[in-house]
């Protein structure tokens, strides 16, 4: 059986019963583990008294108490697949840059390879109704970016996603898919082929149960994994009314970098990438154009999942590594970096030494740091 948590496999039915139980409220679920010191079986043991001297109302009491015995019996007979996976939250194997967006999900199904999920990825996103020519810039981008080494993550839709997966295979590199549905379902059914090579030769991820089909409000809530998954997004055309201009939010928000591939000011299908690039996107005319951007980090990310053994002091724990992210690649002043990270000015200043003295991050005019 593919489980791949850290999480006592005993425990695991109770985990799922309680994701179920707030499989729309995943903060709740996540704060209910921390009080409980991770353990879901203390939850569902616990009183309707204790439950609600903690803060939970009666209906959650109410859902907790029911669970749900067939969900749960489906996803562990599921997980018996080969290269199923159930992900939680605290497992080695779930992905360190998604855990550090504030909304991470508590669990990911994953259908594939899930070491994919530690390489460095860049999400390409765009639109459903591409023209032909967005088609081919999406794929040819998708081609360089995996022949430099990136992972190609990017949502399995119509259009500039499913160029994104197609080129990345075509070149001989991985893809990731993060899915609206349950993985047990292939949306849209015209991607079922695209589908089945992703599954041979990358990764398929959801946040969703099994059986969940096509809701609407399901895919704007997966761009956020899109995004969290990956250290830039890359939008290849974008109407100015596009669930692609939602995941370059969501990214910018996450600390995570932005591009934008330019194109005629009389297709519709583009004006919504100028307007990311009048806004800060990077303007990208080229796969190098990203790469000479990404290189640095996409390298500092290996060495720390990949470490060697003369790698000396450019280690640095993962509380630097988040801080690192909040920096970015913008002068930003220590004011914002302690609103950002939540860090006293002692210790910021501390980190940040430490950061400079790595070559990781450099001063810049105006008491401000910027990452190299």
């Amino acid at each position: 059986m593919e489980l791949e948590t850290t999480m006592q496999k005993d425990l695991l039915p109770d985990f799922l019963h309680l994701y179920h139980s707030f499989a729309s409220r995943s903060a709740v679920l996540l704060h209910l583990l921390k009080h409980f010191s991770g353990n879901p079986s203390l939850i569902r043991q616990s009183s309707p008294d204790e439950l609600r001297a903690i803060g939970l109302r009666p209906n959650a009491i109410a859902r907790i108490a029911a669970g749900n015995d067939r969900q749960v019996a489906q996803d562990l007979a599921w997980a018996q697949a080969a290269n199923n996976h159930l992900i939680c939250y605290d497992d080695a194997a779930y992905p360190a840059l998604l855990r550090q967006i504030s909304d991470f999900p508590p669990l990911l199904y994953a259908s594939g390879d899930i070491d994919l999920l530690q390489l460095p990825q860049i999400a390409i996103v765009g639109s459903r109704l591409c023209t032909p020519g967005g088609a081919q810039t999406a794929f040819d981008f998708a081609a360089g970016l995996a022949e430099a080494g990136l992972i190609i993550t990017s949502g399995m839709a119509l259009g500039i996603d499913a160029e994104a997966h197609r080129g990345a295979l075509q070149a001989g590199g991985k893809t990731l898919a993060v899915t609206g549905t349950g993985l047990d379902l292939i949306y849209p059914g015209r991607n079922r082929r695209l589908a089945a090579e992703i599954l041979q030769r990358g990764l398929m991820v959801s946040e969703f149960a099994l059986g969940t089909g096509a809701q609407k409000p399901n895919f704007p809530q997966r761009n956020r994994i899109i995004s969290g998954l990956s250290l830039a997004t890359l939008v290849v055309e974008a109407a100015r009314r596009s669930g692609s201009l939602i995941t370059a939010r969501l990214a910018a928000e996450q600390g995570r970098e932005v591009f934008a591939v330019p194109g005629s000011i009389h297709n519709p299908q583009t004006r919504g990438c100028h307007d990311l690039i009048r806004d800060g996107a990077i303007l990208a005319e080229a796969p190098q154009d990203i790469t000479r951007e990404l290189t640095p980090l996409a390298s500092f990310v290996i060495e720390e999942r990949c470490p060697t053994p003369d790698q000396g002091p450019a280690r640095v724990d993962r509380e630097h590594r988040q801080l690192l992210q909040a920096i970015g690649y913008d002068p930003v002043n220590c004011d914002i970096l302690v609103q950002r990270s939540g860090l006293t000015i002692d210790k910021l200043s501390s980190m940040l030494l430490l950061l400079e003295l790595n070559d990781l991050i450099q001063s810049a005019p105006g008491g401000c740091y910027v990452r190299i």
